[in-house]
């Protein structure tokens, strides 16, 4: 059942007004701007789009809302990060229910450093609650859990496991995953200022996150990596590279809705406990933000 999950698949922020509620006309318009731009599916409320600070219902709400607003326009994703298995269950089978094409599956969020059988446990459980697929997310680094490509390899057994998110930040483990998993998996990079080293060892997708605030330089890089044109994709890398350095940041979501406003695509609202930037942060980000908008590279234009 592996869908034919490739391309640019951005993790999109949860908008939200000033006082932290939902909004969900601004997230449909950035959605709106994003598939515009070419991108190939859309993964709604993953650590970027501030899962963990949302409550039950207002998840539900966004999924609701961001898949009547795509309509079908690309796969719609969720992200899942629950803290126990039970709600992640729940959660997958709502999200079934109202119509999504699929999950990134992150591990419970509370629970750090698990021994791999407990892992193994958590990911297969969820997969066994839905028939949608998932791509499993891998984040050692933020989330104290690590699948290795040994343990990929005996997740393979369970058919909605279609796609991987390689987050530890070790480009050595593409490389790998290849020699240990083959085809088994499409291979998604998750890391942002790794995205060029990860496409010249072979991946197959992108989450990108600083790439939703400059939506059609990101997937003109993209495409670049696809046609092998690395001498020009390494010019657009070193242009954005500044900018894609915000996503490896603790605080890369205040930082990434930050680059959204300014470049006009949303607003920097975020819910507590993150609070805006202020003060020395928030001037040396906006310098990183404005001198990247203000280099913005010239584009060919689409047919």
């Amino acid at each position: 059942m592996k869908p034919h999950w490739t391309g640019v698949f951005p993790a999109i922020t949860t908008q939200l007004h000033r006082d932290g509620s939902l909004d969900l006309d601004a997230t449909a318009s950035h959605a709106d701007a994003l598939i515009r731009s070419g991108i190939r599916g859309l993964i709604l409320l993953g650590s970027l789009g501030e899962n963990q600070s949302l409550a039950p219902a207002e998840k539900r709400q966004v999924m609701d809302a961001m898949k009547a607003a795509v309509g079908g326009r690309v796969p719609v994703l969720s992200g899942v990060a629950e803290a126990s298995l039970d709600a992640a269950i729940s959660y997958v089978r709502d999200g079934e229910r109202l119509g999504l094409d699929g999950f990134m599956l992150m591990p419970p969020m509370v629970y750090r450093s698990p021994d791999p059988r407990e892992s193994l446990h958590h990911f297969r459980t969820v997969a066994r609650a839905t028939g949608l697929p998932i791509m499993i997310y891998n984040n050692p680094i933020s989330y104290g859990h690590d699948l290795t490509p040994e343990l990929f390899a005996k997740l393979a057994d369970q058919p909605n496991f279609v796609a991987l998110k390689e987050s530890s930040g070790n480009t050595r483990r593409i490389t790998d995953l290849h020699n240990t998993v083959g085809g088994r998996y499409a291979i998604f990079t998750g890391v942002d200022d790794l995205a060029l080293e990860s496409a010249v060892l072979g991946i197959d997708g992108w989450v990108a996150g600083t790439g939703i605030a400059f939506p059609e330089e990101n997937q003109y890089f993209w495409e670049l990596t696809r046609k092998g044109d690395w001498a020009r994709a390494t010019e657009i890398y070193r242009w954005f590279t500044p900018l894609l350095h915000l996503d490896v940041h603790p605080k890369f979501v205040q930082y990434i809705k930050l680059a959204v406003q300014e470049a006009g695509l949303g607003s920097e609202w975020v819910r507590a406990p993150r609070l805006p930037l202020v003060g020395a942060e928030r001037k040396a980000v906006l310098k990183i933000i404005h001198e990247g908008l203000a280099r913005r590279p010239r584009l060919p234009r689409r047919r």
